[in-house]
């Protein structure tokens, strides 16, 4: 099979549409504290702000990718940049944080329907013999919006209001439709699957239901309230619902029986064990760069860049690792890599200068970059090329609801952590404030800053700064255990050397471009 003749610089487009989403979730990390002061955000509605686009958008990747297949790839994402476009201008003028968190589920239907198409494309311009290497570049384009964003958005946040950090995704939007119909062709399944609004339902309601819980037992540090109990429960049972009703569907959302083939099973559960570790610790990096050591935004975005880096370095390189040793050996390295810059993030103390954890950092990103694009080809290798669309949406959601429940796991194990070591410490406030002040790190230092009053200030201050850094260290040590996890599974089942990365079971040759 040829591919396509202009399917370097459709792939070139590809990444910048990407980007617009990618951008997005980076640039947000860095405008945490600005948003957490200006619009007096809890650590639960910071947590909510992030996880209100990434559950939408995990739970209706499988509809956009279907409607993909069937419309037109090429005509869903441009009405998806175009939304994407819109939702933003609206979250940049959230009066508050509830408002912000609404603003951004819409966002989240927008990118949801940006994101599969993009891999869907790729996968179909491309021939098998330049396949894992475009894929490498996509998978890598998403450490360019990891460096970017911070970047980006500290500059923003330099100069102007948090909500700038949402309106630089207009003009890409913009730039990113032109681009699309200028250079993109259509592409179409000629067997679309029928659109499951009944398993999208289930599905998104008993992630979001389960993340909702989790969430609550951080806040109220008490896993055995029924608060708590009750929402994970029932997401459980919602998300076991929605497997047997897919399972019996015929036509699923997500079709379970892909799951009893050995490399879709080991690579999806990579991709989420990893994006699970990475969101979370990131998310509440942040936090330590800017409270803890006190660094501007720009400070901080700047000092985010070596994870971005090993991203944009490995992910390209992982392909002729796989060439040599095949993909579960890459990924499993890639995995330990990650798993042991958290197992360092332990010797992380307040006084630790900045260059421990850029190394840190660097075996982060070079981690993820052997990881990524490694499983996610043989992840997509499973399925045949007609069904690329659907195939990249799954991958997708498992990577968004992979890092929504890294951000309520390790967001709920430093909050009750954090709540347990500094709750001694805080006696001295008002009763009144005192649960605030416990929140977060934020909520303390916001308590304290206001309450001139109190007699060793400055001692509550250090106390809450080494409290979070112990939280840290916990929730951390959680993720590197679950990066192992998925080292075991991607050892055990993926690919070895000489296994063919993309069959063409299912190749369509003479309707793959419009």
């Amino acid at each position: 099979m040829q591919g396509h003749p202009r399917r370097w610089p459709i792939l070139g487009v590809m990444v910048f549409s990407l980007l617009v989403v990618v951008l997005d979730n980076s640039v947000l990390n860095v405008a945490l504290r600005s948003i957490q002061q200006e619009l007096q955000a809890s650590q639960s509605q910071l947590e909510w702000a992030v996880n209100s686009y990434t559950l939408v958008f995990a739970g209706l990747l499988f509809t956009w990718g279907v409607l993909g297949d069937r419309y037109g790839r090429r005509l869903i994402l441009v009405i998806g940049m175009i939304s994407f476009g819109i939702t933003s201008a609206l979250c940049a003028h959230a009066a508050t944080a509830n408002q912000l968190i609404g603003y951004r589920a819409l966002m989240g239907v927008a990118g949801a329907s940006v994101l599969p198409v993009t891999l869907a494309i790729v996968t179909n311009v491309f021939p098998p013999a330049e396949r894992g290497r475009a894929i490498g570049v996509w998978a890598g384009s998403t450490g360019l919006g990891v460096a970017l964003g911070p970047i980006v958005g500290g500059l923003l946040l330099e100069h102007f209001w948090w909500g700038s950090v949402f309106l630089i995704n207009v003009p890409i939007a913009i730039v990113a439709v032109v681009a699309v119909l200028v250079l993109v062709p259509e592409s179409k399944d000629a067997h679309p699957s029928k659109i499951d609004p009944l398993g999208v339902l289930l599905s998104l309601v008993g992630v979001i239901t389960l993340v909702f819980g989790i969430i609550r037992g951080g806040n109220l540090n008490d896993w055995w309230n029924i608060q708590v109990i009750g929402p994970i429960v029932l997401g459980i049972v919602l998300l076991a619902i929605f497997a047997l009703f897919e399972r019996r569907s015929s036509h699923p959302s997500l079709d379970v029986t892909l799951f009893r083939d050995a490399r879709f099973s080991a690579s999806t559960a990579a991709i989420t064990l990893a994006f699970f570790a990475l969101f979370g610790a990131v998310f509440f990096l942040s936090f330590y760069l800017q409270y803890v050591k006190d660094y501007s935004p720009l400070q901080a975005g700047l000092r985010l860049i070596p994870t971005a880096l090993g991203l944009v370095i490995f992910a390209p390189l992982s392909e002729r690792g796989v060439r040599l040793w095949g993909a579960r050996v890459v990924v499993a390295v890639g995995l330990c890599i990650v798993a042991l810059s958290f197992f360092g993030n332990q010797l992380i103390e307040v006084e630790t200068p900045y260059w421990h954890l850029a190394i840190l950092q660097a075996m982060l990103g070079m981690g993820m970059g052997l990881t990524v694009a490694p499983a996610t080809t043989s992840f997509m290798s499973a399925l045949p090329r007609d069904k690329a669309g659907t195939g990249s949406a799954v991958t997708n959601a498992f990577r968004q609801i992979g890092g929504a429940l890294g951000v309520a796991i390790l967001g709920s194990v430093i909050a009750s952590v954090y709540r347990t070591n500094i709750s001694s410490s805080l006696s001295s406030l008002p009763p009144e404030l005192q649960k605030t002040a416990g929140e977060s790190l934020g909520s303390t230092l916001q308590v304290v800053g206001a309450a001139p009053e109190l007699e060793n200030p400055d001692l509550i201050v250090n106390t809450a700064l080494h409290a979070y850094v112990d939280a840290l260290h916990a929730g951390t040590l959680v993720a590197a255990v679950a990066a192992l996890c998925g080292a075991a599974v991607a050892f055990k089942w993926l690919p070895k050397k000489g296994a063919n990365p993309v069959p063409e079971a299912g190749v369509s040759h003479g309707a793959d471009f419009a």
